[in-house]
């Protein structure tokens, strides 16, 4: 048995790059579309690579992104794919439900603030 390279850096053989699905798309799109609308967010980002996909959200072009939803297809098995990071890096949701990630987004609009 010949032993092929496993490359962390280099996608799967026969595999592209990460990137999202029509199905996922639209779940990412339904939620940035409310948050728009509520006024909290005005701009998104996506990119795809070699290990991961990502979604990026802003409050105002050419800032940081408030928030990020990444896809990384290698941790499906163990943590889960999906993660929703906050602006410092911190992981605030991680799960293999995409739609159950995004709930997150949910919690943040009904925060009772003194």
């Amino acid at each position: 048995m010949s032993g092929a390279s496993h490359d962390p850096s280099t996608a799967p053989a026969g595999r592209g790059p990460v990137f999202f699905e029509r199905r996922e798309l639209d779940q990412l799109l339904r939620v940035y579309g409310r948050l728009v609308a509520a006024g909290d967010w005005r701009d998104y980002s996506m990119t795809g690579g070699a290990d991961v996909a990502e979604f990026a959200v802003y409050a105002r072009s050419g800032d940081a992104p408030l928030y990020r939803i990444e896809k990384r297809p290698a941790l499906q098995t163990r943590q889960g794919q999906w993660a929703v990071i906050g602006q410092g890096g911190q992981v605030l949701k991680r799960g293999r439900d995409l739609a159950q990630v995004l709930r997150v987004f949910d919690a943040r609009r009904f925060q009772v603030i003194d």
